[in-house]
């Protein structure tokens, strides 16, 4: 811990003991019970100014202080490169639609010399960990799997009527590895949300050994509660069915589910990550319960 700085009544004593008297620095510190190292660091930031004594009178406390410890505070350093306004960045971030890339891009094209992408993304995060920290979860292969409607919407065209019509996305993602599974639905209701679980399962080869973590929409869950949640009838079967259990995320708290930084920061594992992470957590005696009859 730092030691606690003199007042300016007692560094304008030992000035006028060192100046006006010629007393020694092993005196002052005797008399003013301090140790002698530190006596001689403030004559030392004293002699840096070209302080005298007598003092001026229009030297004030204030601004005697602003000379003895104008340099010890931290050193404004250059930046060789543009920095981005992090603040509109997160702002921008939580529009629909919206990802690093991006946001990158327009950087990039303001700002040619700038960061760089990989070096934005990473300072991106620095700085949004600094307005939320959050901790770290570690999952076990296979143990659970993460399903939600990401929220966007894509186009499908009719070929005969040329009527455009939007599909919901639904999305699936293992704790342990990031291995997705997504399909277009029509909707949200309970048919697709009950049959985007079984072609998930089949896709998987199987149910996660213990639990689905959902988020709190209408056609899972018709409770959301964090003490004593409520499934829906039919999700609540077909879980029976599959022998696994349903563990809703926390009422409005979007950062219980697996993939909500997936969707929002928009980068997808790399390709070589996501080979041997899907490989690791694919359907195994040891990690799923498999099913005859998905």
């Amino acid at each position: 811990m730092p030691a606690q700085r003199l007042t300016m009544r007692r560094i304008r004593e030992l000035l006028r003991l060192h100046y006006g008297m010629g007393a020694s620095a092993r005196a002052m510190a005797r008399e003013h019970g301090v140790s002698r190292s530190t006596v001689k660091e403030y004559l030392a930031r004293a002699v840096a100014p070209g302080l005298t004594w007598p003092l001026a009178d229009e030297l004030t406390d204030g601004v005697l202080e602003e000379r003895l410890f104008a340099a010890s505070g931290p050193r404004p350093g250059r930046c060789r490169r543009v920095e981005p306004d992090w603040a509109a960045v997160v702002r921008e971030m939580k529009r629909p639609g919206v990802n690093l890339t991006v946001l990158w891009e327009e950087y990039s094209a303001a700002h040619p010399g700038g960061y760089g992408c990989s070096r934005f993304c990473e300072l991106y995060r620095e700085f949004e960990h600094r307005l939320s920290p959050t901790m770290r979860q570690h999952h076990v292969a296979g143990d659970k799997v993460f399903v939600d409607y990401s929220g966007k919407t894509v186009p499908i065209v009719d070929r005969l009527t040329g009527e455009i019509a939007p599909a919901q996305i639904f999305v699936a993602v293992l704790g342990a590895s990031n291995y997705t599974y997504a399909e277009a639905s029509w909707s949200q209701a309970l048919p697709d949300w009950i049959g985007a679980h079984v072609r998930m399962f089949g896709f998987f080869q199987g149910s996660p050994r213990p639990v689905v973590v959902p988020d709190n929409l209408k056609a899972g869950i018709h409770k959301p509660s964090f003490y004593d949640p409520g499934a829906n009838h039919t999700y609540a079967r077909m879980a029976a069915h599959y022998a696994i259990g349903i563990l809703p995320a926390r009422p409005r708290k979007p950062r219980d589910i697996r993939l909500w930084p997936k969707l929002s920061l928009g980068f997808p594992p790399r390709d070589r990550g996501c080979r041997s992470a899907a490989a690791f957590d694919r359907p195994s005696p040891d990690n799923l319960t498999r099913r005859q009859d998905l």
